[in-house]
């Protein structure tokens, strides 16, 4: 009754299982590309992490991280400045590509930028950090108001930043200064009080040549500025910066993060400074990414091959 077409139907079942075959093959491959993908983030990235200036407390701590996470096992720490730093993160944030960054808070990438820190786990980068101000000895005897101003120094994250982002956006950094002055004129009364005006009387600031840093100083020299003092700010890598205070050939700074990324600076040269205390609080540093970027954690790297 039945007449079945015993080659068609083998034809059919071979078919049929290469078509199984080829859709199992297909999984297969998608898994593989799936795993790959997972690591194409830190190949991309060649396992390097672009840094700032070399010596620099973050610098530093990410090179530890690289020795402590199996995770960063084979990667690199590059060190430029905080300027190519910068610009390298906003070329890959253009073009959505995977970065990572040693960042600090505050700064003005924040601001302009979707970011996120990674987290630290095994606790290199610290915790939370105070930004201080450190003077000369004597600076109390021979210029009681310069030294009362930097005293009475303080401000927010969000100042800070306001004042980044002006400058970052083509304002000079003098201008910045003045505007964020005009704007918060009850803190900067906080600043003056109690203080009388000079003529004159020269005061040198040094500061490190970071964004952060570079907004605090402006904005106390401004300050000092109207208050009639000559002021002159020098920018000087971190360690001749804590040196010129310690030995006595500059005023001071507004620029010390402790207790993480000046600490070993710091213990050299505490004895020969005066330390006034944080002109901010708050501060952080760490290993920074975009946040289209799937890694929330240090530990989601993954090692050089």
């Amino acid at each position: 009754m039945f007449n079945f077409d015993w080659k068609r139907l083998g034809v059919a079942a071979g078919l049929s299982l290469t078509l199984i075959a080829a859709g199992c093959g297909s999984s297969e491959e998608e898994a593989e590309s799936g795993a790959k993908e997972e690591k194409s983030a830190s190949e991309e990235m060649n396992y390097e992490i672009t840094g700032i200036e070399a010596g620099a407390g973050v610098v530093k701590a990410a090179q530890k991280a690289v020795e402590e996470y199996d995770s960063l096992a084979g990667w690199e720490v590059s060190t430029s400045s905080s300027g190519a730093m910068a610009t390298a993160l906003g070329e890959a944030v253009e073009n959505e590509e995977p970065i990572v960054v040693t960042g600090w808070t505050p700064h003005w990438k924040f601001a302009k930028y979707d970011l996120k820190y990674l987290e630290d786990p095994n606790g290199v980068f610290g915790g939370e950090e105070q930004i201080k101000t450190m003077v000369r000895k004597g600076l109390e005897e021979d210029k009681p108001n310069a030294y009362q101003i930097l005293d009475q120094f303080q401000w927010t994250a969000d100042d800070m930043q306001s004042v980044m982002l002006d400058i970052n956006e083509g304002m000079s950094e003098e201008e910045a200064a003045k505007k964020w002055i005009e704007n918060n004129q009850d803190k900067v009364d906080e600043w003056t009080k109690g203080t009388d005006k000079v003529e004159g009387t020269e005061v040198e600031l040094v500061f490190v040549n970071w964004d952060s840093e570079i907004a605090s100083t402006n904005v106390v020299a401004q300050v000092l500025m109207q208050q009639g003092f000559d002021v002159t700010i020098t920018p000087l890598d971190n360690g001749p910066m804590w040196q010129s205070v310690a030995e006595g050939e500059v005023a001071g700074m507004v620029a010390a993060w402790l207790p993480g990324t000046h600490g070993d600076l710091y213990e050299q040269h505490k004895e020969n400074l005066v330390d006034l205390g944080a002109n901010l609080e708050g501060a952080k540093i760490g290993l920074v990414v975009p946040k289209y970027m799937e890694a929330d954690s240090i530990e989601d790297l993954n090692p050089a091959e």
